[in-house]
């Protein structure tokens, strides 16, 4: 039986950011649909934190890179709810390495999954939406905080700034579209990095510290509500302040 209750659908929602970003919508009492690859228990586990806000929760295992998964996907989607309100298009990968030794198909993958994903997500959600947003997640790296062994994560990320406009142009206006640039984030994969780099990273920051994920998601929740109503085609930075230190 289809609801109406508010919706969002987060790709790669099973850790980080995603993760956060889903709990903190079910506080405001969103359904919310989980997408994820290939962590089956990190998705288990948002899956419970969010259902202890009272809202209901699927998991959604798809590659958004891969057109025909994102199609199956929406029609599981479709069997459940029949409007979505939100789209976070958060799923992102990176693979670090000296820039003039990697491997061409983990080239073509980051850029897949960085960017041809949230086209498809949005191709399809689009027709699901009849009144919301879409919020894609790019990088500071995607302006001016170049990592030379990240050339492949950087340009995915300015590329999906340049998609972000053209479908915030293209599904105006009815669907707002917009991005934020997060910088440095304490997610597992960045607690690992050496604490001398950590510091050094830290001390660019005029806040002097990483953000915590819950801090990207209630920006991306703002931008959602109803009082981010005339924000369209906005790209937003959540660094703390990494560029003016610069």
């Amino acid at each position: 039986m289809k609801t109406k209750s508010k919706v969002v659908l987060i790709t790669g929602a099973s850790k980080g950011i995603g993760a956060k970003t889903a709990i903190e919508f079910a506080k405001t009492g969103y359904d919310i649909i989980i997408n994820y690859l290939n962590d089956d228990i990190g998705a288990l586990k948002v899956e419970q934190e969010v259902l202890k806000y009272d809202v209901k929760c699927m998991k959604i295992k798809c590659d958004v890179s891969d057109e025909q998964q994102v199609k199956d996907m929406f029609l599981q989607i479709g069997n459940v709810y029949s409007n979505i309100d939100c789209v976070v298009n958060n799923a992102g990968i990176a693979n670090d390495t000296l820039p003039f030794e990697k491997n061409i198909e983990d080239f073509k993958r980051v850029l897949s999954v960085n960017l041809i994903g949230p086209y498809l997500v949005s191709k399809y959600a689009k027709d699901y939406i009849d009144k919301g947003s879409v919020v894609n997640i790019s990088s500071t790296n995607a302006l001016d905080t170049y990592y030379d062994y990240s050339l492949d994560y950087d340009a995915s990320k300015a590329a999906l700034i340049s998609l972000t406009h053209n479908l915030a142009s293209i599904l105006a206006p009815n669907i707002r579209v917009n991005a934020i640039c997060p910088g440095w984030v304490n997610t597992d994969m960045n607690k690992e990095l050496d604490e001398d780099y950590i510091k050094e990273e830290s001390d660019k920051i005029m806040l002097k510290r990483f953000a915590e994920p819950e801090e990207i998601a209630k920006v991306i929740i703002f931008l959602a509500s109803d009082n981010a109503s005339y924000i369209n085609n906005s790209i937003i930075r959540v660094d703390g302040g990494m560029y003016g230190s610069c």
